[in-house]
C-alpha cells in the first residue's frame, strides 16, 4: 500500500517545524515542506478576518496531496483553503490554537496550557516534536571529540533566546550562569552549552568568558550535537522561554532544571505549561536543591499519530 502525501506549511521557524515535521514522521507519511508567505496586505490581518482565498497568501506548488498538517498563524488560511480546493478527500491538521472556527480542520493538535476543547481536538502535555530515541541514541558519540576527557558526569545547559515575554540581558544571563555553576560544583559535573537558532552570539561568548576552558561551549547551531548533549547528560538544564525544547528533553527521562528569567509581560501559558511539567515530575527550578528524579518518558508525538491514524483509517 502506497503511502499518504503530506504537506507541511509552516512560518519557518525551528520550533514549528519541529512540531509539523515529527507529527508527519510518527504518522509514517511522505511530505514536502513549504514555508508560508502572506501577501502584503492580509500579513497584519488575523486568520478569523480574512477570507478563504488563494488571494492571501503565494501560491504553493503542490497539487497532489492527502494530509496538510500545518503550525502557526500564517498557515491557517492556506491549510483550509488548500483543503477546500482539492479534488479529493484531504485531512488536515492544525498545531497551536488557530483562532478560528474549528470545524475548519479535521484535527487541532494543542498543548493542554493553551486551554482549548473540542471534539476535533487533541490536547499535548507540552509541544510535540521531531526528535525520536533512535535519533538520541545514534549520535550519542558525536561529541567525543568536543568534551573534556575526564571522569566528570554531564549537565548540559541549553539555551533558547531572546522573545517578546523574556529578554536575554547580560544580567539575566549572569544570574543563570551563576546559578548553574553552584550546581557544577556541587555535583562535580562538565557543563557542555548547546544554543540554539535564537541564542544571541554575546550569549555564546559570555558562556565561554564564564565557564572558561574546563567546559565545553558549542558555539554554533548543530543537532547532532544537540542530541548527543541529551543523549550523555545526566541533568539537563533548559531556559524558560522554550516550551519546545523543554518538551524535547522529556522525551530522555532525565531530570531537566528550568533556568527561569523575569518575564516582561504576563506569561500566565507558559507558567501554566511549567506548572504541568512540574506536577508530572519532570522538571525543578535552576537551584533548588533536588537530587535526581525520575519520570516516565514523555512521547506526546507518538500518543499523538496513534489517534490520528485511527481516524483517518476508520
Amino acid at each position: 500500500m502506497n503511502k499518504l502525501k503530506g504537506i507541511l506549511l509552516t512560518q519557518g521557524m525551528h520550533g514549528m517545524i519541529s512540531q509539523v515535521e515529527g507529527l508527519a514522521k510518527a504518522l509514517d507519511i511522505d511530505f514536502t515542506h513549504h514555508t508560508v508567505e502572506l501577501n502584503n496586505f492580509w500579513k497584519m490581518i488575523p486568520p478569523k478576518l480574512s477570507p478563504i482565498s488563494q488571494s492571501v497568501y503565494k501560491k504553493i506548488n503542490q497539487s497532489d496531496f492527502d494530509v496538510i498538517i500545518s503550525c502557526g498563524r500564517k498557515s491557517v488560511i492556506p491549510s483550509i483553503h488548500l483543503k477546500n480546493s482539492s479534488q479529493k478527500k484531504v485531512f488536515n491538521i492544525h498545531i497551536q490554537d488557530p483562532k478560528v472556527n474549528f470545524n475548519n480542520f479535521d484535527f487541532i493538535v494543542a498543548p493542554e496550557h493553551d486551554s482549548i476543547k473540542g471534539q476535533n481536538v487533541i490536547n499535548t502535555k507540552g509541544a510535540i516534536h521531531y526528535l525520536t530515541d533512535d535519533e538520541i541514541i545514534k549520535n550519542k558519540d558525536y561529541l567525543d571529540d568536543f568534551i573534556k576527557k575526564d571522569q566528570r558526569k554531564i549537565c548540559s545547559l541549553i539555551l533558547g533566546g531572546p522573545t517578546k515575554y523574556y529578554d536575554y540581558s547580560l544580567k539575566n544571563i549572569k544570574n543563570i550562569f551563576f546559578i548553574l555553576n553552584d550546581l557544577l560544583k556541587k555535583k562535580d559535573f562538565q557543563l557542555v552549552v548547546i544554543p540554539s537558532m535564537r541564542t544571541p552570539k554575546n550569549s555564546i561568548d559570555y558562556a565561554k568568558e564564564y565557564f572558561g576552558e574546563n567546559h565545553t561551549i558549542i558555539d554554533s547551531v548543530d543537532k547532532k550535537a544537540y542530541l548527543s548533549a541529551l543523549s550523555i547528560s545526566q541533568s539537563i538544564v533548559v531556559t524558560c522561554d522554550s516550551s519546545s525544547m523543554i518538551s524535547e528533553a522529556a522525551l530522555t527521562g532525565k531530570p531537566i532544571f528550568v533556568a527561569n528569567i523575569l518575564p516582561k509581560k504576563n506569561d500566565k501559558r507558559f507558567q501554566k505549561f511549567r506548572s504541568l511539567f512540574r506536577e508530572l515530575n519532570i522538571t525543578r527550578n535552576l537551584g533548588e536543591e533536588e537530587e535526581n528524579w525520575n519520570y516516565k518518558k514523555l512521547d506526546e508525538t507518538n500518543r499523538v499519530a496513534k489517534i490520528i491514524k485511527q481516524k483517518i483509517n476508520s
